[in-house]
């Protein structure tokens, strides 16, 4: 889930068990705004989240792709996406 926590965005696990705060995953702007993009999706691929990345921020497809590897990487190591 994606809360506002202290004027923050954090991802954290839903539920009471889920809450770590020693996992919890701040996010900047961007990163924010891609995890939107994910939650629309439903279904989303690197690919398909790169593309929504080119489509609104000036970056080339590359960089892009890069970027949300690196990103969805980070998300699965703390278990907030599969």
């Amino acid at each position: 889930m994606l809360r506002n926590v202290c004027g923050e965005n954090v991802i954290t696990g839903e539920g009471l068990d889920a809450i770590d705060f020693g996992r919890l995953l701040c996010l900047n702007e961007t990163a924010t705004w891609l995890w939107r993009r994910a939650e629309e999706q439903g279904v989303f691929t690197v690919d398909s989240l790169a593309d929504a990345l080119c489509e609104e921020y000036d970056v080339n497809a590359d960089q892009a792709r890069q970027d949300v590897s690196a990103m969805l990487a980070e998300w699965q190591n703390i278990g907030v996406v599969e």
